[in-house]
């Protein structure tokens, strides 16, 4: 396909992140593919970020995450400041055949300002769909503008707004799942895993209160918001007494450190990409005890291409990612005794199944192809648009 598409992929972490950065890391995973295909991507990030681009351009050298804990009146401008170098941009090069943007509320509204000024844009939808119901209730594309999900049950949750503006979604894709069914995995070690930014919606408090219970050993492996490593918050709670407002610290200082004892359950922080495979696969299973509706669970097809089964709690995107009885285990929100009988059950489930359907479903190939379609659909699309106002102009 020739096209040269601009890929907003926000001022928050570099591409692909040292870490966490679940958003940057699909950014990272769809640009290569793209370009193989013979998309000329432009890529709007920061100046660390090293994903290979056509073109790559910033405001901001390092990340700006940590400014996303800041008071509003002093975080506000990172992502305006971004927004203006691309509105910039635009302006003076008329080659941008689309925008992909991935950057929350801010991305879409600015695009959406511009009428237009802007190119046809895709804006993937990456988050709960129940935030900003101001922006998303009263939403208009102004015929340029349309939106994609990580899953069906994110869009179906959608105001009515938003989602009649969207044109499908796209799961999550890892370049872990390619040729994941020809590997043959280590031996499992007896502990299983939670991966993810510790938060009270991936309810690590409930896998911790599990692992107790069961006796089953427990890795936690993630950031307690800025803080990468337990030293980092070790610190930060010895010294700075306002680090309790963050609500990630508070979960993790009122529902989560109380079961962490070093033995049964610990806390690894964030690891580096190939720390965190090892760490994954050898893991019996990912737990998923989620405390809302996860939109794209770019956790659980990581899990499946390394071959580490997933049990969960049957919400959000789950059920649409997991094979019942074969790559994962499912019970109702709420069910710890059945998450309990789940866990003491996960020898039942595959390794080669979780590789085999990561193969299948989960590749970045698989990802890209549906973009491109999208992206197709999206330019015939805002076409009609572009000609009447040509034709009025």
């Amino acid at each position: 396909m020739s096209m040269r598409v601009l890929i907003n992929a926000g001022p928050w972490l570099p591409v692909p992140p040292d870490g966490y950065g679940g958003i940057e890391n699909i950014v990272a995973t769809l640009v290569p593919e793209l370009r193989q295909r013979g998309v000329q991507v432009v890529l709007a990030t920061i100046g660390q970020s090293t994903l290979a681009a056509d073109e790559t351009f910033f405001v901001y050298e390092e990340p700006q995450f940590r400014q996303l804990l800041r008071p509003y009146n002093r975080a506000m401008g990172c992502a305006t400041a971004h927004m203006q170098r691309i509105v910039s941009e635009l302006s003076q090069r008329d080659d941008i055949d689309l925008v992909h943007d991935h950057l929350e509320a801010v991305g879409p509204a600015v695009f959406c300002a511009m009428g237009a000024a802007a190119p046809p844009v895709l804006h993937t939808l990456h988050w709960d769909l129940a935030k900003h119901p101001e922006l998303y209730g009263g939403f208009d594309g102004q015929d340029r503008l349309y939106v994609n999900g990580v899953s069906a049950s994110q869009l179906a949750r959608a105001p009515e707004a938003l989602r009649a503006h969207s044109i499908g979604h796209v799961h999550l894709a890892t370049p872990l799942a390619d040729h994941a069914d020809r590997v043959i995995g280590p031996d499992k070690d007896e502990y299983v895993v939670v991966l993810g930014r510790i938060t009270e919606g991936k309810g690590q408090h409930i896998a911790a209160r599990l692992a107790h219970r069961t006796g089953i050993d427990l890795v936690l492996a993630g950031p307690v918001g800025p803080y990468q490593q337990p030293a980092a918050l070790s610190h930060a709670l010895a010294t700075d007494p306002e680090i309790s407002q963050n609500p990630d610290v508070r979960y993790w200082c009122d529902e989560v450190m109380p079961h962490v004892d070093g033995n049964r359950v610990r806390w690894v922080g964030s690891l580096r990409a190939a720390e965190r495979n090892e760490l994954l696969t050898r893991a019996k299973a990912s737990l998923f005890p989620l405390q809302w509706e996860e939109p794209g669970g770019t956790a659980v097809v990581e899990s499946l291409a390394l071959g580490t089964p997933v049990l969960g709690y049957r919400r959000g995107c789950l059920p649409e990612l997991l094979d019942e009885g074969s790559t994962g285990f499912m019970v109702g929100s709420g069910d710890e005794d059945g998450l309990a009988a789940a866990l003491r059950a996960v020898n039942r489930l595959s390794p080669k199944a979780c590789r085999r359907a990561a193969a299948e479903r989960f590749t970045p190939g698989v990802m890209a192809e549906k973009y491109m379609n999208l992206y197709e659909t999206v330019l015939q699309r805002a076409e009609p648009a572009k000609a009447v106002t040509a034709a009025s102009a």
